[in-house]
């Protein structure tokens, strides 16, 4: 492993006396996408909401960018540059596409009522960068002809861009994706696999869940996978997907079989 961007210590989350997780262990290399699996009630999401300030964790540590954030409010662990996506996307059905993006802009001027009210030269300047940033998202992820559209009148694959263009808004290091390409039409999740690359090129670093593994096998370097709150395995997904344990964890053959035409068998 190499410099490691985010570092999770024995992660625990219990609800109602179910352990959903029980002590994960997990590293995620900085300037890569890092795949989680694991078959349904694995405990990934919640992991997702335990690093994120979601949902505290009930004890272990999350190390981000060098800082313990470990129980941090979600607002915060934001700002500092740790953001997700959620399986259903987020935002607001009445606004438009490009009023969704300018809201999840980081440092908004508008956020105090005298800056809201006055408006200075200072708050005039970040609205209009928010404004060019917002637009030049739009066009890297093809949303330019829907951007006066409200987000309720969005495709399914659409709202997953928005939903990518949102968290691109708050300036991240390190995006979280909940699965992405889920409900997704073909031709549109190797759009959004593409996106997620050039993406990582330019220096972002991700942590994503998916149960398609195709798009786990084209875009990830290294995998994780959690089977009941647990880590099962870790390392490539060629050699995850001829793993006996881990074809166990998937109940039988016939559910890896996915798994394994993703890996070329």
């Amino acid at each position: 492993m190499g410099l490691a961007l985010l570092d999770v210590r024995g992660l625990r989350r219990s609800f109602y006396g179910v352990h959903a997780l029980s002590g994960v262990d997990l590293e995620v290399e900085a300037g890569r996408i890092t795949g989680l699996i694991g078959p349904n009630g694995a405990g990934k999401t919640t992991l997702f909401n335990c690093v994120t300030g979601v949902v505290p964790p009930d004890g272990g540590a999350v190390v981000f960018d060098g800082v313990d954030i470990t129980g941090w409010r979600a607002d915060h662990i934001a700002r500092a540059g740790l953001v997700r996506t959620f399986q259903i996307a987020r935002g607001f059905p009445r606004l438009s596409v490009f009023e969704n993006l300018l809201l999840y802009g980081d440092r908004q001027p508008g956020e105090r009522v005298a800056t809201a009210l006055l408006r200075p030269a200072e708050a005039r300047r970040r609205e209009d960068e928010l404004v060019a940033r917002a637009s030049a998202i739009a066009r890297r992820l093809n949303l330019v002809r829907v951007l006066n559209d409200p987000a309720s009148a969005l495709s399914g694959g659409q709202k997953k861009l928005l939903e990518i263009g949102r968290v691109l808004m708050a300036s991240p290091k390190l995006v979280l994706l909940d699965e992405p390409v889920a409900g997704v039409n073909p031709t549109l999740a190797r759009e959004i696999a593409e996106h997620l690359r050039g993406l990582v090129a330019e220096g972002l670093t991700i942590l994503l869940i998916e149960h398609h593994m195709d798009t786990i096998a084209q875009l990830c370097e290294h995998v994780v996978v959690l089977a009941e709150g647990r880590n099962l395995k870790e390392g490539t997904f060629a050699e995850l997907a001829h793993d006996e344990t881990v074809q166990e964890a998937y109940m039988g053959r016939r559910e890896w079989d996915p798994l394994r035409r993703a890996a070329g068998r």
